[in-house]
């Protein structure tokens, strides 16, 4: 197929980040124009989760590993954005290493950028629901103007459930349908404010004991990158020859910051992955039904791989409690369709199932199906065959 050339934008908003409140910045969006010169098919946002900036995720340059071109050349206008805190959007506070847990995670940026450790300049999370919800709607609108057309199909990976799920519950007519791959659930998540649907807990936190809502961001290091996938790579050739350094590559390529820190070696860094920190509520067994907008409305694909223990998570605290079939079974309309991927971990689309993944994607956005499936629970087998899983 022909390669879809793509075009940047930067879709202006005013932030409601507490670190840059009011500030107007400029959202990267990139689009891929697979529908010119007649717009026959709805357009296409995809969102990335906490980990990977959007461009690592959905738009990997090696071989045929980018499923918005692989998306775009079936025909559709694709649009892939990054929040704020990741990629290539502003990252406020979070060029001051010195923001990072100085207990926890310092260590790895002594003595690159840091000569020693430091107590934090801004001792606070970056973002919030509300936040992401007010980035993603201005995105959501900016695409709804520039192609005229009332509403947009969602695709969303990990932890852009946080930010998808309840975005279309506040605004399901602007979703025409809503694919989302190893979503982040916990059933018993964190609860809105109380007589509110999606309000904001009160107070937010600030600066708490509890270290995970101290800091802007959260610091990876490729060796910890390279651990959490491999502990699910269970298959033979589920893992291609050399694919962490080329999504490490990728990652630091959105990140010119974090690509000069860390450990060097012959006068090189290795990088660190900077990601933000995020305090979400909204998300859990008593949201999901609101309206049975889920299902009906909107219909559901739920995507994940048998290896995958980010999004099947089992914990003893409820908010690092996660399960897809929980979130399937809390989804009240009859339009869901969830696929449990053999050989498959939670990095699916760097994986060896990359293209099973774009197939099912482009299926499901043609027909609200896949395989011809409109609802259930699947099993997809390593020879492509669909069995009805419990």
């Amino acid at each position: 197929m022909t390669h879809v050339p793509h075009e940047d934008h930067a879709v202006p908003h005013v932030s409601t980040v507490p670190a840059n409140l009011h500030e107007h910045v400029g959202l990267f969006v990139r689009e891929y124009n697979g529908t010119r010169p007649h717009h026959d098919t709805e357009p296409v946002l995809m969102l990335h989760g906490r980990s990977a900036p959007a461009l690592a995720g959905f738009d990997l340059q090696y071989g045929d590993f980018s499923w918005a071109q692989e998306l775009a050349q079936a025909g559709y206008d694709v649009f892939v954005m990054d929040l704020q805190g990741s990629g290539r959007s502003p990252r406020p506070e979070m060029d001051n290493p010195c923001n990072a847990d100085p207990a926890k995670q310092q260590s790895a940026l002594v003595p690159n950028p840091l000569a020693e450790v430091c107590p934090p300049a801004y001792p606070h999370q970056l973002g919030n629901s509300q936040s992401e919800w007010d980035e993603l709607d201005a995105v959501v609108d900016f695409i709804r103007a520039l192609r005229n057309v009332p509403d947009i199909a969602f695709v969303g990976w990990s932890a852009a459930s946080f930010v998808m799920g309840p975005y279309t519950l506040q605004h399901s007519s602007k979703v025409s349908s809503l694919f989302l791959l190893a979503p982040i659930f916990p059933p018993h998540g964190r609860a809105s404010k109380p007589s509110t649907r999606f309000g904001s807990p009160d107070p937010l936190p600030v600066s708490t004991p509890a270290r995970q809502f101290g800091f802007p961001m959260n610091l990876t290091t490729k060796a910890e990158f390279a651990h959490s996938w491999d502990v699910e790579v269970q298959c033979p050739d589920q893992q291609g020859d050399g694919m962490v350094d080329v999504v490490w590559t990728a990652i630091m390529d959105n990140d010119a910051i974090g690509k000069a820190w860390g450990p060097v070696q012959s006068g090189v860094s290795e990088g660190i992955s900077r990601v933000r920190n995020s305090y979400w509520w909204g998300w859990n067994n008593t949201t999901v039904p609101f309206d049975g907008i889920l299902g009906t409305l909107v219909p559901v694909c739920l995507v994940y791989g048998e290896f995958d223990t980010q999004a099947m998570h089992p914990s003893p605290i409820p908010l690092t409690d996660f399960s897809v079939p929980a979130l399937y079974a809390a989804v009240p309309g009859a339009d869901k369709l969830m696929i449990k991927v053999a050989c498959a971990g939670h990095s699916m689309p760097w994986e060896s199932r990359a293209k099973d993944l774009h197939h099912m994607t482009r299926d499901w956005l043609k027909h609200t199906a896949v395989a011809g499936h409109k609802s259930g629970s699947y099993a997809l087998d390593m020879d492509g065959n669909y069995t009805i899983a419990p």
